[in-house]
């Protein structure tokens, strides 16, 4: 089993971008690493490893020739809850409603919720003042890729297993 999402990637400029944003040292808070920052599509859970080909042709099946996406990160930072920081991103949309209907037939959904994109920042007891903090970036994804968690204690690590074109 592994730990499997569909997402899409930070260009550098927007990595750059975010990595200038304060990020100090908090007692129980944990700041995400450059290697986690990616914003998913559709988390699919622990997925068994046999599924992962199936999942990888039934979305190159579904998005060929899919337009390369425009995602909007931003304004500001967000802390839903106090419990972690994080920053929306718009434009994702439609592509995760095909991504959610294509994949579901192989991953159910288990936990439906509404769709929203964002990347996470930080977990933890976020102070209050991190919020709304100024944030924005625009970038078009080209691409989506199944990602594997396979992070370690300390030892963050996201692979891309797959990924599939958005060239239309």
């Amino acid at each position: 089993m592994t730990r499997l999402s569909v997402a899409v990637r930070l260009p550098d400029d927007v990595t750059a971008l975010v990595r200038a944003l304060p990020r100090p040292p908090l007692p129980d808070v944990t700041w995400s690493p450059p290697e986690r920052w990616i914003v998913k599509v559709r988390p699919l859970g622990h997925v068994p490893e046999d599924l992962v080909d199936p999942l990888l042709d039934t979305l190159a099946a579904e998005l060929d020739g899919a337009p390369a996406v425009e995602c909007r990160m931003g304004p500001a930072t967000i802390r839903p809850g106090g419990q972690w920081l994080g920053v929306p991103v718009a434009g994702l949309e439609e592509l995760g409603a095909v991504v959610f209907a294509a994949t579901s037939p192989i991953v159910p959904v288990t936990h439906p919720q509404p769709f929203h994109a964002e990347l996470v920042l930080a977990s933890g007891r976020i102070p209050r003042e991190f919020g709304g903090t100024p944030l924005a970036a625009t970038w078009r994804a080209d691409r989506v890729a199944l990602v594997a968690d396979r992070s370690g204690p300390g030892r963050p690590r996201l692979v891309d297993v797959g990924e599939v074109p958005l060239t239309g």
